[in-house]
């Protein structure tokens, strides 16, 4: 009897948009937002008009690494298709942030 190992990734619905993944993602784990503009705060504090998106998602990571996260049991991870959705998201609701990113035009809903 051979035993098989539980793929440890989420389920991906290939039906969805990227968009509605990343709603699902932001309402499941409100911490990530709350994370970024941890990062972001400290970067304005130190005067800093612009940042990347990319380079704060891999501080979050380098975090989580650190801090023991994500086990092989976690199905949180950090998808980079959801990088220019928390920086829209972001500088639209947070008016003290709006330019700190750059964004272009998105390809896929």
């Amino acid at each position: 009897m051979t035993v098989t190992q539980r793929d440890p990734r989420p389920h991906f619905d290939y039906n969805q948009t990227i968009q509605a993944h990343f709603e699902q993602f932001h309402r499941k784990h409100p911490e990530v937002l709350q994370h970024l503009l941890g990062l972001i705060k400290q970067a304005q504090q130190a005067g800093r008009k612009r940042i990347g998106i990319a380079q704060l998602f891999e501080v979050l990571r380098w975090e989580r690494m650190i801090a023991g996260l994500p086990d092989q049991g976690e199905a949180f991870k950090l998808n980079n298709n959801y990088r220019s959705r928390y920086a829209r998201y972001i500088m639209d609701n947070y008016p003290s942030t709006r330019g700190m990113f750059v964004t272009r035009e998105l390809k896929s809903p």
